[in-house]
């Protein structure tokens, strides 16, 4: 998995949070566990109703 992050830009955030978890064996639920920051719907700033 961190490899796959490392390829394909993941923020230097996530590739440390990866490495800290590969000790753990905690099962995580969403994204929001191993990336905080993690862009959600309300961060992008377009007008739904044009679509």
């Amino acid at each position: 998995m961190i490899d796959y992050a490392q390829r394909s830009g993941a923020p230097l955030e996530v590739i440390e949070n990866l490495q800290e978890i590969e000790e753990d064996a905690e099962i995580f639920e969403s994204i929001e566990d191993i990336w905080p920051d993690y862009p959600s719907k309300e961060d992008f700033f377009f007008n739904e109703d044009e679509y």
